[in-house]
């Protein structure tokens, strides 16, 4: 290491990716994921290595957030819809209109 210059801080993931990814699973919890993450950047240009690391771990806390109630919304669809389905199968409603 040369005298006079900062040691190299190991970059910060700004899960921008992640993000992105959630906001068409659930947007409304993306929205602050993709804030945060849109944050790391300057943060890290700016020489706030640890604000750039809050920002990247409340990126990650609200995109996980998302992933989490858009699949479990999703899978919650698809069973609701499969066992409507059956139900009808089931009861014998063949009526036609």
């Amino acid at each position: 290491m040369q005298p006079g210059y900062p040691p190299q801080q190991p970059p910060v993931n700004n899960n921008m990716t992640m993000s992105i990814v959630a906001i068409f699973l659930f947007w409304p919890l993306a929205i602050p994921a993709i804030i945060n993450a849109s944050k790391v950047n300057p943060l890290l240009q700016q020489g706030d290595y640890a604000g750039a690391q809050a920002a990247a771990a409340e990126s990650r806390k609200w995109s996980k957030w998302a992933l989490i109630v858009g699949i479990s919304w999703y899978v919650i669809a698809i069973l609701c819809c499969a066992l409507g389905g059956l139900g009808a199968i089931m009861s014998g409603d063949n009526s036609t209109y």
